[in-house]
């Protein structure tokens, strides 16, 4: 197991993060739960319309990262959260941040896919309906456009009143997408969201990925690196909760400046 701080490099400790616009910020951020220190002091800026891959060692704190940037964190027993997480500016653990109005802002792709048990036109109109819509023209055409967007509508517009269940995997994972961009989020996340999927599947999430990012910032946990180098923009290695690269996906996985991401990229770190 190799020790951060035997190996530090001056890369490591003045990592040089992208120039675009970012969209968001992580500052000091830094996480225990139940008293194990998981995330260490975490700096962080995530440009708009870009993907961005975490890729690291099992445990390394991957999810936990992607986890702070909706809160889903705080359903962890025994977490506590210090520093700032900024989307747009606006602090989502500060004082006074609205923990409903934060996750409607970022739509969730988990590890499997999760449909509602309803119908396919009632997994789509779920987020809307929620959030006060009640117009039914209005929902068939969100419904319609998001099964568009993710590729679905082609193939399920003649049963939109079947279960979601009966769908393929691969289909319930778009579908979820679709349910996710219905509500009108301004990040996608992605929970290794394709580790369930056939290899047809997986290229049509990664396709859908790639054409979302025009109109959305995409932050995903893979540990495929093959993925993260087709689809990714820029990459983020965490090890042991420390950021120890962030850059271009070329950069970092072809040509990495520290040696514990050269160990890990040639498979000597798992």
């Amino acid at each position: 197991m190799y020790s951060l701080s035997s190996i530090e490099t001056k890369e490591t400790q003045n990592i040089i993060f992208p120039t675009t616009q970012p969209h968001i910020q992580i500052k000091d951020l830094n996480v225990h739960i139940e008293g194990k220190h998981i995330l260490k002091n975490i700096n962080l800026s995530i440009p708009n319309n870009s993907i961005t891959s975490i890729i690291g060692p099992s445990g390394c704190g991957k999810t936990t990262l992607l986890k702070t940037l909706n809160r889903l964190v705080d359903d962890t027993k025994g977490v506590d959260v210090t520093g700032s997480v900024l989307v747009n500016g606006e602090d989502i653990y500060g004082k006074h941040a609205e923990v409903t109005h934060i996750r409607k802002k970022m739509g969730l792709l988990s590890q499997k896919p999760f449909p509602l048990p309803m119908s396919i036109f009632d997994n789509v109109a779920y987020g809307p309906r929620i959030h006060g819509e009640r117009d039914k023209k209005i929902l068939k055409g969100i419904v319609e456009t998001q099964l568009r967007n993710v590729g679905l509508w082609e193939e399920v517009k003649d049963r939109l009143d079947a279960s979601a269940t009966r769908l393929s995997i691969g289909q319930q994972q778009r579908l979820c997408l679709a349910r996710g961009l219905a509500v009108k989020p301004e990040i996608i996340l992605g929970d290794e969201s394709t580790s369930a999927l056939d290899p047809i599947s997986t290229q049509t999430i990664e396709n859908l990925l790639v054409e979302l990012k025009k109109d959305y910032t995409i932050v995903l946990v893979t540990h495929i690196l093959r993925q993260a180098r087709r689809v990714s923009d820029y990459i983020i290695f965490v090890y042991n909760g420390e950021i120890v690269e962030f850059g271009k996906t070329e950069d970092v996985l072809l040509h990495p400046k520290n040696e514990i991401t050269q160990q890990y990229v040639k498979g000597f770190i798992t």
